[in-house]
């Protein structure tokens, strides 16, 4: 006997299945081991509730309580400083198209706009939260999925400034993939942060060992596997699945949205990261700038330049 999620490639076998379930019957308990497949890490994201930034839950109640003076344009800037809640909106609002109409909801404030205000509200009510979820585990755990966040956030501001710079028809696009880039590690923080965190130790002790091999060591698959099963299951906007599959940078705006996370990831460490003069260079080269007038974009400044001492 097998079973089939929507818009999977693949069924699960009953062994995936029962692994997961017996997780999601004790809610309270976190994700210690691998999960056997990318089948058993998307049935397990999609059954459960995710959690949401705590600032974005206490701003859609206040939000709720002054509905009548809600603007669309104004919930759609809180939704887009959280990950979580931007895909939980995207994938509300991708059963409510219908057939008439032919094309894919990719805003925020056309999926609120299409929901309706009330029904939006009466949907998200009483949301989990990310910090109530990781409450009373390892403090580390907390710290860093706020930290890969805060990174997401960075991404996407940088990958909206770019997009502008392009003259790009739609930049808001480009600033949810850049946003949603890396949901798969958020989300295995929430519901695995022992394994968030062994990620996070391997590549600490081996600073050149690259995101995805350490991923795949502790995981036995990486983010990217996970995210792009994710996106069919959620009936995600191809589009926006494409923008975030790093496969495709051949294209000019996925690799806004690649450029722009890898920006993000790497000046993290700090503006001295070895890694960061590549990207000024391949930034530059999409953005048509040198690498200098790349850094002076970003406010760096004093640009690096051979002769200058370090």
């Amino acid at each position: 006997m097998r079973q089939r999620l929507p818009g999977a490639d693949r069924p699960l076998t009953l062994a995936v299945i029962g692994t997961t379930q017996a997780f999601l019957r004790d809610a309270k308990r976190m994700i210690d081991h691998p999960l056997p497949d990318q089948d058993a890490w998307v049935l397990l994201f999609s059954n459960n509730s995710m959690p949401v930034l705590r600032v974005t839950k206490r701003r859609l109640e206040e939000m709720r309580a002054d509905i009548d003076n809600v603007d669309a344009r104004e919930l759609a800037r809180v939704i887009l400083q959280d990950p979580i809640m931007t895909v939980r909106v995207l994938a509300y609002i991708q059963p409510l198209r219908g057939r008439s109409l032919q094309h894919d909801i990719t805003t925020i404030a056309g999926a609120v706009m299409m929901a309706g205000l009330l029904p939006f509200f009466r949907r998200f009510d009483a949301l989990p939260t990310i910090e109530d979820t990781l409450k009373g585990y390892d403090p580390h755990a907390l710290l860093g999925i706020l930290h890969v966040i805060r990174r997401s956030q960075r991404a996407a501001d940088y990958a909206q400034d770019w997009a502008i710079w392009r003259h790009d028809l739609n930049m808001e696009e480009i600033r949810i993939a850049a946003l949603l880039h890396d949901l798969a590690e958020i989300l295995v923080w929430c519901f695995a942060p022992k394994l968030g965190l062994a990620i996070q130790a391997r590549q600490q002790a081996q600073p050149t060992m690259r995101s995805a091999d350490a991923q795949e060591q502790v995981l036995g698959l990486s983010f990217q596997e996970i995210q792009q099963a994710l996106c069919k299951v959620w009936h995600l906007p191809d589009l926006l699945a494409q923008l975030i599959d790093d496969h495709h940078t051949e294209q000019p705006r996925v690799r806004n949205v690649s450029l722009a996370v890898r920006l993000a990831r790497h000046s993290a460490n700090g503006w001295d990261d070895p890694a960061l003069p590549d990207d000024f260079s391949d930034i530059g080269t999409l953005l048509n700038l040198t690498p200098d007038a790349v850094r002076r974009h970003l406010g760096l400044d004093k640009p690096a330049t051979d002769d200058q001492p370090q």
